[in-house]
């Protein structure tokens, strides 16, 4: 097994013990801690406050860290593939329910569909990596749109061409914030044929670190499939992938 080099080892020591401290800390508190030589700790503090992870307040002489360790860490999260993290969950989770799975973002008044499970089943569900939805009248549109502030979900509402898709549509947009503080309260949404007759979809929304939704993702099928006696089922389901994704991407509850 690979040997730890002990200089690294020492600076993460430090940063540890020096991120540890709400209020600062002394170079001889750290000595003292870390169990290292006062040179030894004045050195690597020295190098560390060069490279912009360390500030020593002047007036007290006490060491604090910086943002730059947040920042470093915020540049892994920001360079994370929403598809490449889903994938495995959209996977398990159309091998739970055996309908298919999908994974959207939002785009001003549509969610775009960006990644697809197909199911093993023989009558499959239309649809296309990058077709496009209205928020309004899909599951993962409403369900994104649920977390939405009021003045966001008025502006969607009035930009979009609202209009009856099928005689299962919402167009009364009072009912429509009803279904929203409904899903809100849920933890999913459900499209029963408002989109598509025939086709009945459960969804649920993904939430990145900053605790915005990032996403969102659904289950599929024909209405003769996913019958009432299943939609609890399906709805656990689809909410405990879509809380997993949230968690991989940072998000704490």
């Amino acid at each position: 097994m690979a040997e730890i080099v002990q200089s690294i080892d020492r600076v993460f020591n430090i940063l540890e013990v020096v991120a540890n401290s709400i209020e600062g800390i002394t170079i001889k508190e750290i000595t003292e801690e870390t169990k290292l030589h006062k040179s030894t700790v004045h050195r690597l503090l020295y190098s560390l406050i060069q490279k912009g992870y360390v500030v020593q307040d002047e007036a007290t002489s006490k060491y604090n860290i910086t943002f730059k360790l947040y920042e470093l860490g915020m540049k892994k999260l920001e360079n994370i593939d929403l598809v490449r993290v889903a994938r495995p969950y959209v996977e398990e989770l159309m091998n739970k329910v055996g309908e298919v799975v999908h994974l959207v973002i939002r785009d001003k008044n549509d969610v775009v569909y960006v990644d697809k499970v197909e199911s093993k089943n023989t009558i499959r569900m239309y649809s296309t990596i990058g077709s496009r939805t209205p928020l309004y009248c899909s599951s993962v549109g409403k369900a994104i749109l649920a977390y939405s502030n009021e003045t966001d979900i008025e502006k969607v509402w009035n930009s979009s061409n609202i209009k009856k898709f099928t005689p299962t549509t919402i167009i009364d947009y009072e009912d429509f914030l009803e279904e929203l503080v409904k899903i809100k309260r849920l933890g999913f949404a459900e499209d029963n044929e408002e989109h598509e007759e025939g086709v009945r979809c459960i969804g649920s929304p993904i939430f990145n670190i900053n605790g915005n939704v990032e996403g969102a993702i659904s289950v599929s099928g024909p209405s003769n499939r996913i019958i009432d006696s299943r939609i609890n089922e399906i709805a656990e389901n689809v909410k405990y992938y879509s809380k997993k994704i949230s968690e991989e991407l940072g998000y704490k509850i």
